[in-house]
């Protein structure tokens, strides 16, 4: 008779932490290893190099045998580690991809080690309470008496505003989209995956929507009340422009048009007293998608989707007797298959939670004005700078700006030797028909003496001889394969 083989520790149960201990050493150790060995924002040598250093350490991915939980960790998380864009790295700021919290992210590893189901209260007793208090607070911030439903993001959040708005009692016949030409992608590819009409896309020439635009749009629609959806951005992707939300919402009500606002990066601006008022007219729109791992220093995914009317959240209502059976929620069973379009899902609510009672009100706007902060003063030092050109005084903590009198074809050709070089991430965004370095700052972190030296590296790199073209060149002259 064999001897049975014991099976490796799990993350719960009163000895669960005992477990983890020396392998969260082990991580650790790792991640400070990986990026030690990485020494900047993110790895050198291009997507090649960073693939075949990642099979290296992967391989075999499926072994007959298994290294042990020591080796597999710390030679993957290295790996992973060393191949990074790393936001907590000052020159790591193309997108809005924040460096989370400690305090977040140890709250993330109680959650995956505790790893409760949102989609039954028999599943997650303590989280599904927990969800409720925090939703409130947080739908609390922008509509009284409104509700929130916990998502991945604001492209969920956007998707579930449109589903909202198809299935609200007021909708007379089929909804039909009207967004700015500024707007984010997911609107447009959420009305596609819920089999609306195709969106009128109403022009935005200075970067946000234009309210003469959109009145003159659904002016010309017509239709009875109900019938219209207007999507408005506070915070667009390229440039963190907010479209005049009070104007938007007097069309809206002038119209009998519902209003959602895509507030996934600019939502963080009502933890700030000095720029909350940036916001003013939030409080109208029926629907507000918030993006928390983004100016609220979360782990992915922390997202959320509010509503001003907790009635409209009735559409998501659904039946499955092994979950919310009728008997067991009229036995006071919370019922939480309405709380979300998926089935299993995480507690992401947990680092939300402890980030709120860590930091309060007071920290959160620290954060977020410091940020906005940082931007203000990197557009003043571009501006002052003869070598470059500055798009605008950004709005929230995006940069926009260019090496003067580069082409748009050169300043592609920068970007992408910065990120082969691993030296700096920088975005790129092309508006009023050009094409601009975009910086999205979001560490804060980050000081003065960081963005001079970005600053300084994208004048150099600029100036460099050396371009993508030349270097192939040198490459077919000494024989080889060009890169």
């Amino acid at each position: 008779m064999s001897t049975p083989r014991i099976p490796p520790p799990l993350a719960g149960g009163a000895r669960g932490a005992d477990a983890l201990r020396p392998l969260l050493d082990i991580a650790l150790g790792a991640l400070r290893e990986g990026a030690t060995a990485r020494g900047g924002p993110l790895p050198a040598g291009g997507p090649e190099a960073v693939a075949e250093r990642v099979r290296a350490a992967a391989h075999p991915v499926l072994p007959a045998r298994g290294a042990g939980p020591e080796t597999a960790l710390r030679t993957l998380i290295h790996a992973l580690t060393e191949g990074a864009a790393d936001p907590a790295e000052p020159l790591c700021a193309a997108h809005l991809h924040c460096p989370p919290l400690a305090v977040a992210t140890a709250a993330d590893l109680a959650a995956s080690a505790l790893n409760p189901s949102m989609d039954s209260w028999d599943q997650a007793p303590a989280a599904t309470a927990l969800e409720a208090l925090v939703t409130r607070a947080l739908a609390a911030e922008i509509h009284h008496g409104g509700d929130a439903l916990i998502t991945t993001g604001g492209t969920e959040a956007n998707q579930l505003a449109l589903l909202l708005a198809r299935e609200a009692p007021a909708t007379r016949g089929p909804v039909r989209l009207l967004t700015g030409a500024n707007a984010h992608h997911s609107l447009t590819r959420a009305a596609w995956l819920l089999g609306l009409p195709e969106p009128v896309v109403v022009p935005a020439p200075a970067g946000t929507l234009d309210p003469a635009a959109l009145d003159e749009a659904l002016t010309e629609l017509g239709g009875p009340p109900g019938t219209f959806l207007v999507a408005a951005t506070a915070g667009t992707t390229d440039a963190g422009l907010i479209d005049p939300l009070d104007d938007i919402a007097d069309l809206c009500a002038a119209h009998g048009a519902r209003l959602h606002v895509d507030a996934a990066y600019g939502g963080g601006l009502l933890f700030s007293d000095t720029r909350k008022g940036q916001l003013n007219g939030i409080d109208r729109a029926d629907t507000v998608a918030l993006d928390l791992h983004k100016l609220g220093w979360q782990p992915a995914a922390a997202g959320l989707l509010a509503a001003r009317d907790p009635r409209d959240l009735d559409a998501l209502n659904h039946r499955a007797d092994y979950l919310n059976a009728d008997d067991d929620t009229d036995a006071g069973l919370p019922d939480l298959l309405g709380r979300s379009l998926r089935t299993t899902r995480r507690p992401d609510v947990l680092k939300v939670a402890v980030t709120l009672k860590a930091l309060g009100r007071t920290g959160l706007g620290h954060l977020v004005d410091q940020v906005c902060d940082q931007a203000r003063e990197f557009a003043e030092l571009i501006d002052a700078h003869p070598a470059f050109e500055l798009y605008d005084t950004p709005a929230i903590s995006t940069v926009l700006f260019r090496p003067a009198g580069a082409t748009d074809h050169h300043i592609a050709q920068v970007r992408r030797r910065l990120l082969t070089e691993g030296t700096a991430v920088l975005g790129r965004a092309d508006l009023d028909g050009r094409r601009w370095l975009k910086a999205t700052l979001l560490n804060p972190h980050t000081r003065p003496g960081d963005l001079a030296g970005l600053l300084k590296l994208v004048e150099e790199t600029a100036a460099a001889p050396t371009t993508e073209a030349a270097a192939a060149a040198a490459d077919r002259t000494e024989g080889t394969t060009p890169r």
